[in-house]
């Protein structure tokens, strides 16, 4: 017999597992393995939010392979030596495992291929987190693409996503079991315990992400098209940080969704299925962009940007973490961002637009920021969203579309469920007041219990006059480059 080691990353469930199926084949001793080494992130290691998530969906995870007749092992330290040692310990040949797309995992995983074939040990890797690999979607001239919609409409080109892989009927056990660390030795859960709107607020692991994509099928789906940029209501999937960790596959979600329409009849894919397909493929388009231009969490893919006059102040960029700015809308955000590590993603543009051009913060404070309190903290696609909203990444919003935090208020919340839901101490005040209460006249203030500067801060700026400093400093940037 020759036992396979599969190493388990964030790809953390049973089913549509490319590596596990291809252990599971020949019929050979399986030993599932995790290995916590953050110090080989690359200044990404997973942060306190995703931390937590990472806890239980090991967890999650450990309960779904006994299930199968097996169990994770738990090893800790740098990911070359462990496997080597391990395989040696095991009498391994053979080490699957699923691939990851970020510059510092691609390195890692290319100098443990050639390691382990040095030792003659045969070495695998497979597709599992992307529909489509970066480098299989070139522009016509052989290029990546910087654009989004011919990068999507190319993506469609290509042939449809294989059909999800099925979940091993049983996984062949090793006759002793290896020694493991405990998970708790891994400390990811936070000392102080802060987590429990975390725990509030998801179902982690395998399990639950199954049961999100249900829901959103049931439930949500038709009518994603109108409703997925209201905060205020359930029109989106939830399942970013379950695509993140792996708990369940992009191609399961696009083979759900597909599986739907053909129930419901339709010969072609509705407006609302199309586009929430068309989020998975923004998902693969800030994979393509990280994996192609590596140095973007760090620096503007648009170079002029890195001589933008960004303001360091560390008194405002505090107000915005805390929810504090004075803008209703804004606040809603980021205390729904602390509370449950998650953000709707319209809030999470206002929030973002708010930062890097009414306080002209630099966007790797926001991006550091999401990345600290995000349970679906994605290196790819927390690159693509703040350097979208600076105007300094691929496809960007043009710099002069500055988001005002009161009319996207008053469009997308406009009864404002969700900002009396998350900034309760302005709850009373009547709709066309909530959105700005710096505006309310006096006696509505204090019918509403309202006293501002006291409950509820006053704006740190004004919206006018920070966007007319955002555009100025932008012309300031754009001369300097002449």
């Amino acid at each position: 017999m020759s036992p396979v080691l599969v190493w388990f990353r964030q790809d953390l469930r049973v089913a549509d597992n490319p590596a596990l199926h291809a252990a599971c084949e020949a019929g050979d001793p399986v030993y599932p393995l995790f290995i916590w080494a953050p110090e080989e992130e690359d200044a990404w290691a997973p942060a306190s939010a995703s931390r937590v998530w990472l806890h239980h969906s090991l967890a999650a995870l450990d309960e779904a392979l006994r299930g199968l007749g097996s169990a994770l092992t738990i090893r800790t330290g740098p990911s070359l030596a462990t496997i080597a040692a391990f395989a040696c310990e095991v009498g391994a040949q053979r080490v699957y495992w699923n691939r990851r797309y970020e510059p510092a995992a691609v390195e890692r995983d290319s100098a443990l291929k050639r390691a382990l074939a040095d030792t003659g040990i045969e070495a695998r890797s497979f597709k599992a987190a992307l529909l489509f690999e970066p480098h299989e979607v070139r522009t016509n001239a052989g290029e990546p693409f910087r654009v989004f919609t011919p990068f999507w409409r190319q993506c469609l080109k290509q042939p449809e996503p294989e059909a999800p892989l099925p979940t091993p009927r049983r996984i062949p056990a090793p006759a002793r079991r290896p020694a493991s660390r405990g998970l708790a030795e891994l400390k990811l859960l936070p000392r102080v315990d802060w987590a429990g709107g975390i725990r509030h607020s998801w179902r982690i692991g395998e399990a639950g992400a199954r049961e999100a994509l249900h829901r959103f099928l049931d439930e949500g789906i038709d009518g994603y098209t109108q409703r997925r940029d209201r905060p205020d209501l359930d029109g989106v999937s939830r399942l970013s940080p379950h695509l993140h960790f792996g708990e369940v596959s992009p191609r399961q979600v696009w083979a759900a969704v597909c599986a739907r329409e053909r129930e419901a009849g339709r010969m072609s894919l509705s407006a609302s299925a199309a586009g929430y397909l068309r989020q998975l493929g923004w998902r693969e388009f800030a994979h393509h962009l990280l994996f192609h231009f590596r140095a973007t969490p760090a620096r503007p893919l648009r170079e002029e940007y890195a001589a933008f006059p960004w303001l360091d102040d560390a008194y405002q960029l505090e107000c915005w973490q805390r929810g504090r700015t004075g803008y209703p809308i804004v606040d809603a955000g980021m205390r729904e961002l602390w509370t449950t590590g998650w953000m709707h993603n319209r809030v999470r543009m206002i929030v973002a637009s708010f930062l890097v051009k009414d306080l002209l913060v630099h966007w790797r404070h926001g991006a550091r920021w999401f990345w600290d309190t995000l349970v679906d903290a994605d290196l790819a696609n927390n690159t693509l969203g703040w350097q979208w909203t600076a105007g300094c990444g691929a496809d960007a919003a043009p710099y002069f579309r500055i988001f005002n935090p009161v009319s996207q208020a008053e469009r997308f919340d406009p009864h404002g469920s969700y900002v009396r839901k998350w900034v309760p101490e302005l709850a009373r005040l009547p709709d066309r007041h909530l959105h700005s209460p710096w505006r309310a006249p006096d006696d509505v203030l204090a019918a509403a219990g309202v006293r501002l500067g006291a409950d509820y801060p006053l704006p740190m700026v004004e919206h006018d006059l920070a966007r007319q400093r955002a555009l100025d400093a932008w012309q300031r940037m754009r001369s300097t480059r002449r």
